[in-house]
């Protein structure tokens, strides 16, 4: 005996195989976010990147600099203006967190620079939230 499928059944089958895949890809936005970093002082104001490059010839900025990043910052923002809050921060030299963000090790990272695929809403490693 041979059985054909009702119109009907595979209308739903495909319905339900296109719910699952879209819930799927749902869940993948949850855990991969772009971020935006940007080298800055202590509050959260921009300074020029050279302040944050630590390979030896940008001068460094000693301990008073950090990469600022965030899902909310967009990529152009300039020197002197201070980066929305709710931004983290890790210290300029941090191999350890750069590597975490998929950002060279050492060097210099431009301001602006936004990274896609970051696993995490925000994610925070050695960082410290902003106070407004």
């Amino acid at each position: 005996m041979n059985r054909r499928m009702s119109s009907r059944t595979v209308s739903l089958t495909s319905t339900f195989l296109l719910l699952a895949a879209g819930g799927t890809a749902a869940c993948d936005n949850d855990e991969y976010v772009d971020e935006g970093f940007y080298c800055a002082d202590a509050n959260g104001v921009i300074v020029d990147e050279d302040y944050c490059d630590d390979d030896g010839g940008g001068g460094g900025g000693g301990s008073s600099f950090f990469i600022w990043h965030s899902a909310g910052y967009r990529s152009n923002y300039l020197v002197g203006q201070k980066l929305p809050s709710g931004g983290s921060k890790f210290a300029y030299n941090d191999a350890a967190s750069r590597a975490k963000f998929g950002l060279p090790s050492t060097g210099r990272i431009s301001n602006g620079t936004v990274k896609t695929s970051v696993v995490g809403k925000g994610g925070s490693g050695s960082s410290s939230r902003s106070g407004g």
